[in-house]
């Protein structure tokens, strides 16, 4: 069965989109069987994917169960758009609402090795429903003065899913993403989180660049649009790989990292 990742954020420009785009093309390099699922109804990981704006059935349909979620997987991506919107206030109204996404995707889990959600850039009930239907949550934040706020945020949502709903669910850690550790105030961000999660923040930091809007821009991974960058995600995506029981794929990944950037 597929291991799944959520991963998720207390508010948006947290690099979360990013993050999910590049774990998923860094591993499915490495070798497995990665399913992204767009949970967001700004839809920005399917643009990022290049898909077709009007491709159907999406993840709407699926939570509405008016597809299956293997009818909804476009180029190993299943989609989202505005309707997600609306079918979160349906959701809303159902009783057992939390655990829609876990038995959708069901019908799923032989076929790949990872699932990757992307969830809304907010804690409600898409994000809640990704954590019961997960086996492991990475939050993503960004290296500036409320990143610890943004945390505590989302580990108060996790708790609140492992309470009686995914008791199982693991946390896998904290990716810290626009960092520029030339500046006091980003040391200063990192050297916050470090002290109160300790290794469960994830290293190294995801250097800030504009090349990561332009590789979205152009529906390119940043593996591909600027390589140089590529370490980065490189060495977080082996990390990961080790604490999803991927030695294989971990080994893989570094790899590929250049010599002069281990």
């Amino acid at each position: 069965m597929a291991r799944t990742i959520a991963v998720l954020s207390q508010k948006g420009g947290t690099g979360k989109t990013t993050t999910v785009r590049t774990l998923t093309d860094a591993f499915r390099r490495a070798g497995l069987r990665v399913l992204a699922i767009d949970l967001d109804p700004q839809g920005n990981l399917s643009d990022y994917f290049d898909l077709d704006p009007d491709a159907t059935p999406t993840v709407a349909e699926v939570l509405l169960d008016r597809a299956t979620a293997a009818e909804a997987i476009h180029n190993d991506v299943i989609p989202a758009n505005l309707g997600l919107a609306e079918a979160e206030l349906v959701l809303g109204g159902k009783m057992g609402r939390e655990l829609t996404l876990r038995k959708a995707l069901g019908d799923v889990g032989d076929t790949y090795d990872l699932v990757i959600i992307d969830c809304p850039p907010a804690l409600g009930l898409l994000t809640v429903n990704a954590l019961v239907a997960a086996d492991h949550a990475l939050i993503s934040s960004e290296a500036q003065y409320f990143a610890m706020q943004g945390v505590e945020q989302a580990l108060e949502v996790i708790e609140l899913a492992r309470d009686g709903l995914n008791p199982q669910l693991d946390w896998l850690g904290v990716i810290l993403n626009i960092a520029d550790l030339r500046t006091v105030h980003s040391r200063e961000a990192r050297q916050a989180l470090l002290e109160h999660v300790g290794d469960r923040l994830i290293d190294p930091p995801i250097r800030a660049s504009i090349a990561y809007a332009e590789s979205a821009e152009r529906g390119l991974s940043i593996l591909d649009h600027r390589p140089d960058l590529a370490s980065d995600y490189l060495k977080i995506g082996a990390e990961i790989a080790r604490r999803v029981q991927q030695p294989e794929a971990a080994a893989k990944l570094e790899a590929m990292i250049e010599p002069d950037s281990a």
